[in-house]
């Protein structure tokens, strides 16, 4: 009798736990209820839009526009006029066609695109005329929208994921969109959101017959994160605008915080041109144009020689070595003379003490107190390992760790690259004697060479260069972006350096870029170029008292630093600083300068058809 007890109990058992489990499948977990619905509904997913982009400001520079895709359901059309149909979409036959084949290979009874990313204003022209070929249909979705055709290398841009993509990052879907390049794919994360789910009842053939149980099980899509960029568009909008009929970059920092103020390359390119239908088009054009380049990213990608800016790093590791005071003289007589070794200067400023060497730029003066830094150890080889060191602590030769997603290191020799040059440590001080006016293997990116500033400026501290300043309402990483480099050179040395930068404006190689009532700190320069016409080259900070802004401009083939690069300097400072231009001529001199006849071609833009 017990034991029939225990069966019976054990059964009963048993068929509740059976009655529990089955009334969780049906009535509780509803991922049975639509894995059993799969046959006779379709998932519609629902884009989620980008976040928003803001300058420092709070101007939008990008957002969102509503765009359309035609979509095909081959077993729903019934001779279509394919050659009409075309003709309404404005595409081309073959192309329309190839579509239609795919489209049908995809699936019979499930809608594919045929065309993507139509404008509002073209849906409103042919949606009354596309509702008379059944099967094709128009379906919602969202495209980027670029507010300014400004900024196109810092913002980037987006693009559809494709197979090669999808491999990489399989969390994506075929008909998403992803951030390629600028601060679209250094955040994409943060600005890509959540797609949302809307499940639709459709009959035998695949069409809607409504929301699958009014929309119980719909999610809804989350949008992605705004963003706030620490640049500034009127800012960036002048520099593009002082580039045009130009090759180069502007790199402006503000000294206090290491936001990146504007980041010009030019040429460039309007983002517009990268997003709907046209993308694709616009893309090869802008791609294969090998000559400007507008996809190049000059201010972080583009290595030069930073000519004579450098001499003030490199009067800067003299005092920290104790080999000169502010009051050392030097005589040039046409350069420097080491034997048969000539080093050339056109200052003609007959005996210079540091201050004077920095503002009448000396090549004897620098080229000497480098040798005595060197000279001042055992070997070459240390004394350039010393000297290594040194710049190194500015940020050059090394990554900066920008929030974009691509840059260069630069390069800065080390005593043994030069022992391996030379096969032995035996070489001496005038060998490398051209890497005291920044020549030789020496090269630098824009954003190092505004970096450099930014230290100077601070009188030896610099913080990590950066786009983003919050993401959504919280800032960027504090320990990354916060945190102060210090470099390996004493506070007190900076001042008579910056003395000698401020008298560059005042009586030295960009006296004519000066502007009454603000103080200002540079140093021009002019960067050897085995190719062609040499680089004009400056960087600059202002105000001197309290610096604001920190920046390096280059000109491709512009020849001295004084004559394109400081004036292009002086105007942007004001701009920033006052906010407008006080001398029209200048800026209508730089805006109207171009230098189109040093490049060879016919123009320094790249002409898209209209999109």
């Amino acid at each position: 009798m017990k034991r029939t007890s225990l069966y019976l109990i054990l059964l009963l058992a048993a068929t509740g736990i059976f009655i529990a489990r089955l009334f969780y499948i049906q009535i509780i977990d509803e991922r049975y209820t639509l894995s059993a619905a799969n046959n006779a509904q379709r998932i519609e997913k629902i884009f989620a839009p980008r976040g928003v982009m803001l300058d420092r400001n709070g101007h939008v520079l990008a957002s969102n526009q509503i765009a359309y895709d035609v979509e095909a359901t081959p077993r729903l059309m019934h001779d279509i006029d394919t050659v009409k149909l075309a003709f309404i979409l404005g595409e081309p036959l073959d192309r329309m066609r190839r579509n239609l084949r795919r489209a049908k290979i995809y699936s019979p009874h499930r809608p594919s695109a045929i065309l993507r990313g139509l404008t509002a204003n073209e849906y409103a022209r042919i949606q009354e005329e596309i509702s008379f070929y059944p099967g094709i249909a128009l379906r919602r979705r969202i495209l980027r929208k670029y507010i300014t055709p400004t900024g196109g290398n810092v913002l980037g841009y987006v693009s559809e994921v494709n197979d090669y993509i999808l491999s990489r990052k399989p969390e994506y879907e075929l008909g998403d969109y992803i951030g390629i390049s600028g601060v679209e794919a250094s955040y994409e994360e943060a600005l890509r959101g959540k797609a949302g789910r809307r499940y639709i009842t459709v009959d035998n053939l695949n069409r809607d017959v409504g929301p699958f149980q009014e929309g119980r099980y719909d999610l809804k899509a989350i949008p992605g994160e705004n963003l706030t960029l620490t640049l500034d568009a009127t800012l960036q909008a002048y520099g593009e605008l002082l580039m045009s009929g130009k090759r180069g970059s502007i790199v402006a920092i503000e000294p206090s915080t290491g936001e990146i103020l504007a980041l010009v390359s030019s040429p460039s390119f309007d983002p517009n041109a990268l997003v709907g239908r046209y993308r694709s088009r616009n893309y090869s054009l802008l791609y294969t144009d090998s000559i400007n380049k507008p996809l190049y990213d000059r201010g972080i990608l583009a290595e030069y020689p930073p000519g004579s800016p450098f001499k003030a790093l490199n009067a800067l590791i003299a005092l920290q070595e104790g080999v000169i005071t502010p009051a050392t003289q030097y005589t040039c007589i046409d350069g420097y003379h080491f034997g048969r070794l000539h080093v050339g200067c056109h200052c003609k400023a007959g005996t210079l003490d540091l201050r004077g060497s920095i503002s009448k730029s000396c090549n004897n003066y620098h080229c000497q107190i480098f040798k005595k830094t060197l000279d001042k150890y055992p070997t070459a080889s240390q004394g350039i390992d010393q000297w290594h060191k040194h710049v190194n602590s500015f940020g050059l030769g090394e990554f900066l760790g920008v929030d974009l997603p691509t840059g260069r290191k630069g390069f800065v020799p080390s005593g043994s690259y030069y022992n391996r040059v030379y096969r032995s440590d035996r070489w001496k001080s005038p060998t490398v004697i051209s890497l005291a006016i920044g020549q030789g293997e020496l090269v630098v990116t824009p954003i190092q060479l505004a970096n450099l500033a930014t230290a100077i400026a601070n009188h030896g501290f610099w913080y990590t260069p950066h786009v983003v300043r919050q993401i959504g309402s919280k800032p960027v990483d504090s320990e990354v972006f916060g945190f102060k480099h210090m470099t390996t050179i004493d506070t007190e040395h900076f001042d008579i350096v910056i003395q000698g930068m401020a008298d560059v404006f005042e009586s030295g190689t960009a006296r004519a870029s000066r502007l009454e009532g603000l103080s200002m700190a540079g140093k021009t320069g002019t960067a050897e170029n085995p190719h062609g016409q040499d680089h004009s080259i400056f960087m600059a900070f202002a105000p001197v008292e309290s610096p604001k802004i920190a920046l390096a401009i280059i000109v491709e083939n512009g020849y001295w630093g004084s004559r394109w690069a400081a004036p292009i300097a002086s105007l942007m400072m004001e701009k920033y600083i006052h906010g407008e231009i006080s001398r029209p001529l200048l800026q209508q001199s730089m805006v109207e300068g171009d230098l189109h006849g040093e490049y060879g071609v016919h123009s320094v833009k790249t002409e898209l058809p209209p999109f």
